[in-house]
């Protein structure tokens, strides 16, 4: 008679550190490229970058004249109707609640 075994095993994938940093640096990127794409920053080059050279003199970086948004946060004065709550001293009758005892009046 054959005899059939199962094992029910359970694997679990675990991201690294690896995967995490490369996902934090991806979102970063689209959000700086959404930036630029939108016009909320803008980048004028005034002069081309240059390659190291084959010397000990090192490459240049370019000359990059950043402009960015300017944000305002601020308050102004508005008139909206703003309600008012009153109060007024009134006398009324309310139910009183007492305990009377058999003997006494």
């Amino acid at each position: 008679m054959a005899d059939y075994r199962t094992t029910d095993t359970v694997v679990e994938k675990k991201r690294g550190a690896g995967t995490t940093i490369a996902i934090v640096l991806v979102a970063i990127a689209v959000i700086v490229g959404l930036l630029f794409a939108t016009g909320f920053w803008s980048a004028d080059v005034k002069e081309e970058g240059a390659l190291p050279e084959v010397s000990v003199k090192g490459g240049e970086l370019p000359s990059v004249d950043l402009d960015s948004k300017e944000v305002v946060v601020g308050t102004t004065n508005a008139e909206i109707d703003v309600p008012k709550v009153k109060t007024e001293k009134e006398t009324v009758k309310v139910p009183t609640v007492g305990v009377k005892d058999n003997g006494e009046e």
